[in-house]
């Protein structure tokens, strides 16, 4: 069975099912990974301790995304170079970006640990739940490496148009960290529940490493290592500002919702939770739309790029569409699986009511933003994302909150956002696709 696509020639929806599927049962098992922890914390803990998750998820949020962008940057240029059919190329990319992707990964983990109280303080993070968050973090970060390496690995197979084995791996990864964590929250408390991820996350990345070595889809030499870095740092960079700065958006709202207090934070934790489940799958036609726009411009194909985002959208649109309406229909007893508080319960559900119909504008931000990344213009793609969450999400809800508009305000603020990243990627999507600025493979594919 071939383990790579060849999304050129290719049926489109086939062959866009065939990527993004997988995908999906990936990014849902990792939501169900996330939930797995949420659930016992909240219900094995209280309220406080869901508190201190929700402080630290940013964090771990902004070092994820990093982890992200720096595998999705370098992807956007192996692809291309996967479907220029140029082994060379691929090979001296593969080397460069993993020893890059390792030296960032090291110098994050010491920083991060030698910053965690300031970080921590800096969120807003209430005294009495500080302690808590740091320890979590603090264990958290002794397993970063595998995170940070799991993802690029994930990504070098998303090049090759392979997404089967990730859901595989994700899997597995989500049934260990399901048994183990109210064992070790029964053992270590709180610290508990950071133990248990680190290990489970260690196991993902032994499978895949396994695969990997099995399938011969991965090689690495020292002296391939290329120092000129520019071209990869010009894919990797705007890659990484485009996760990071939702993750500085996260950051932000967590701290105006601290100043409401621990169940309004606690509240808001468990909302961020349950949104993920029509958040995710738009991410994952965002990687799919980066690796399979990124073949098809690497084959001389725009025509062909053009068909899978159209596919995209509307296969994306009816997914989220029903997704959205079954979220907002249980939005309460689904916060209440989590927390018994009557007051973060309902704060959780507003939030969900409130934001709704703004999750199915980011479902097709998330696909523009694919089309472009793919394209070779994640510069582009990045001003986008600013422009979503620096020039609209953030400023909205502080003014809200200024005003005295409260929650409420802060809510409609990020519905806003999602609205205003649907309608400046799809200009900028339509005008490099169908316009003047039509792509073409960069240099660093072609060597």
């Amino acid at each position: 069975m071939s383990t790579t696509i060849d999304f050129a020639g290719e049926k489109t929806l086939p062959a866009l099912l065939k990527m993004s599927l997988p995908m999906m049962a990936a990014t849902f098992l990792s939501m169900a990974y996330n939930l797995v922890d949420s659930l016992w914390i909240g219900n094995l803990l209280g309220e406080e301790a869901m508190a201190a998750l929700t402080s630290s998820t940013p964090v771990i949020l902004l070092l994820n995304a990093i982890a992200m962008g720096t595998a999705g940057g370098g992807s956007i240029l192996l692809s291309q170079a996967v479907g220029a059919e140029n082994r060379a190329a691929r090979e001296r990319l593969l080397s460069t970006s993993f020893f890059a992707s390792l030296g960032l990964c090291l110098l994050l983990t010491a920083g991060s640990e030698a910053l965690l109280p300031l970080l921590l303080r800096g969120l807003g993070t209430p005294a009495d739940i500080l302690p808590l968050a740091r320890d979590y973090l603090a264990v958290y970060l002794l397993g970063y490496l595998s995170v940070f390496l799991y993802n690029y690995f994930a990504a070098v197979l998303r090049s090759y148009g392979n997404t089967a084995f990730q859901a595989i791996a994700m899997l597995l990864c989500t049934l260990l960290n399901a048994v183990l964590d109210p064992l070790f929250i029964h053992w270590l408390g709180f610290s508990g529940a950071a133990v248990a991820t680190v290990t489970s996350q260690m196991t993902a990345l032994a499978i895949m490493l396994v695969y990997l070595a099995r399938k011969r889809l991965f090689s690495c030499h020292i002296r391939q290592f290329d120092r000129s870095l520019l071209p990869l740092c010009r894919s990797a960079l705007p890659s990484v500002v485009q996760q990071g700065v939702p993750a500085v958006s996260t950051a932000f709202l967590t701290g105006l919702v601290s100043g409401y207090g621990v169940s309004a934070i606690a509240g808001y934790g468990v909302a961020c939770k349950l949104e993920v489940v029509l958040l995710y799958p738009a991410v994952s036609l965002n990687m799919a739309l980066t690796a399979i726009v990124g073949q098809c411009v690497g084959a001389g194909r725009p025509d062909r790029a053009r068909d899978y985002l159209r596919a995209s959208l509307l296969f994306g649109s009816g997914l989220l569409a029903a997704l959205t309406a079954a979220v907002l229909l249980l939005a309460r007893p689904l916060a209440a699986l989590f927390l018994s508080g009557e007051a973060a319960v309902s704060l959780a559900a507003r939030y969900l009511l409130v934001v709704g119909v703004g999750y199915l504008g980011n479902g097709l931000a998330n696909c523009f933003l694919g089309a472009v990344n793919g394209a070779g213009r994640p510069g582009t793609g990045m001003l986008l994302t600013a422009l979503y969450h620096l020039g609209a999400r953030i400023p909205l809800a502080w003014l809200a909150s200024a005003l005295g508009f409260g929650l409420t305000g802060i809510w409609c603020a990020v519905l806003a956002g999602h609205l205003v990243a649907a309608i400046s990627t799809q200009m900028a999507a339509r005008r490099l696709l169908w316009g003047e600025g039509a792509p073409s493979l960069p240099a660093a594919a072609k060597k």
